[in-house]
């Protein structure tokens, strides 16, 4: 039975007054021995609540093979390893045990929450200095130009002073990232000390310790002299502060689906929604985000001169069409081009097209996904040496008029064909008989198109 604290305390009380043991038993209405307990305790301070280990002498001599058991189970599939019911059966059948099988499984139970305790993995607070930067995408739709259009949402923050950013692109390529890097850059001001980024974007991957970076962002990193640094795969929580902007921006500017004439114009909208959402945002620490901010500001690199140019040169040979394949896509260099070697240089919004030594054939809207060649009108003016009317790489001049030779006189083969026309008419008029008949392939159309079928030319058998 539990003595309420109030008895504790005259008990206390009344012996530190010098009453006797026995008096304060009577008095009380408690056992002599309970005075004495708490008369003679030194230590008053409240111990931890632990409830008290229950005894398990069914089980004396068995907790080691089960603890056995359960330890081979561990290299078994896991819908055949054993259950507290399994066990219970096989210690009865095996080894006689006699006791109940709340006993058995409460001990299962007990050694299976010690293994998970010991094996888990536990989560730090982790600081971040001024002038990190940390980088995420998340997907999301929109409709753009009419179209609804699956869209790459490129997430930065900066989580000492928790500013968001966050611009719409429609790829993960490294080209993309780059120039979604680059205009988030400018609405800092700054380019950050160091970034922190997904192991599954396109800057680069890191796989058993060693990391592998894309070329281009290599060289974007170099430009703005900042340091970077990949999570662990599978590792969200390395870097909670982007991961957590990306639902939080997204449920606040792109809900409902946002409807936008030009990408330019849905990322206008991104950044004036980042602005109101950093004016009333606040630091981890409770100060508000200007405060903060400044001083991620002083921590972050200066932005030089020279912006970068986000670009991915691929090579490409042009087939017989003069079209190129870069991406998956095809893109029309013009008929000029055919069989050559080109580089094309993919950028997020354009395609450039460049000959030998830098001579540039054409720059094209950059496409995604299936779809037709994308073309440009222009490429396909010139008429290439030998091609007919009907072909695609014709287009007939301006006003009708005949371009080249057959716009002064005609060429010597017309000369000759209306030679042998004129010849053959005259001859086919003049031969009072037809032993034997061949068509005269030189025929005028007027002269062809009698009843009889095309005219024949005559010949006597002399």
């Amino acid at each position: 039975m539990t003595v309420p604290l109030d008895t504790v305390n005259d008990i206390r009380s009344m012996d530190a007054a010098g009453r006797s043991r026995s008096e304060i038993a009577r008095m009380l209405h408690v056992s002599r021995n309970t005075v004495a307990k708490y008369a003679d305790m030194e230590d008053m301070s409240p111990a931890a609540p632990m409830p008290r280990r229950r005894g398990r002498p069914a089980l004396e001599g068995n907790e080691e093979w089960v603890a056995g058991v359960l330890e081979a189970d561990l290299g078994a599939p896991r819908k055949q390893r054993h259950t507290a019911r399994r066990i219970y059966d096989r210690l009865v059948a095996e080894r006689g045990y006699g006791g109940s099988y709340s006993t058995v499984q409460r001990f299962v139970r007990e050694l299976r929450l010690a293994r998970a305790a010991a094996g888990g993995e536990g989560y730090l607070e982790l600081e971040w200095a001024p002038g990190t930067c940390q980088v995420d995408f998340g997907n999301f739709r929109a409709a753009v130009g009419g179209r609804t259009l699956d869209l790459k949402l490129l997430v930065a923050t900066l989580p000492h002073s928790n500013d968001r950013q966050c611009v719409a692109l429609m790829s993960q390529r490294s080209e993309c990232l780059c120039a979604g890097l680059l205009e988030i850059f400018r609405r800092w001001g700054r380019a950050p000390a160091a970034m922190v980024l997904d192991n599954a974007t396109e800057a680069g991957r890191m796989v058993r310790g060693e990391v592998t970076e894309s070329r281009l962002f290599s060289q974007f990193r170099a430009h703005y002299r900042f340091e970077s640094r990949y999570c662990n795969p599978y590792s969200g929580n390395e870097k909670g502060s982007v991961e957590n902007a990306v639902g939080f921006l997204r449920r606040n500017l792109l809900v409902p689906v946002p409807a936008f004439g030009t990408l330019p114009e849905l990322n206008a909208f991104l950044a004036e929604g980042c602005a109101g959402v950093n004016a009333a945002a606040r630091c981890r620490d409770g100060r508000p985000h200007g405060e903060a901010y400044r001083e991620d500001l002083a921590a972050m690199r200066a932005l030089p001169g020279v912006e970068f140019d986000a670009v991915r040169w691929v090579a490409a040979r042009a087939d017989k069409r003069g079209y190129v394949e870069a991406d998956g896509r095809e893109y029309v260099a013009g008929p000029a081009w055919h069989g050559r070697s080109l580089l094309v240089g993919m950028r997020a919004s354009t395609v450039e097209i460049l000959a030998d030594r830098g001579r540039r054939v054409a720059v094209l809207p950059r496409a995604f996904g299936e779809g037709p060649a994308v073309r440009n009108p222009l490429s396909l003016v010139c008429r290439r040496r030998g091609s007919s009317r009907g072909s695609t790489g014709w287009t007939p001049p301006a006003g009708g008029a005949r371009s080249g030779r057959s716009a002064g006189r005609a060429s010597p083969r017309v000369s000759r064909r209306r030679a042998r026309r004129r010849s053959g008419s005259s001859r086919a008029a003049a031969s009072p008989t037809t032993p034997r008949s061949t068509c005269w392939r030189g025929a005028s159309r007027e002269a062809a198109a009698g009843p009889a079928g095309p005219t024949c030319r005559s010949t006597t058998g002399s």
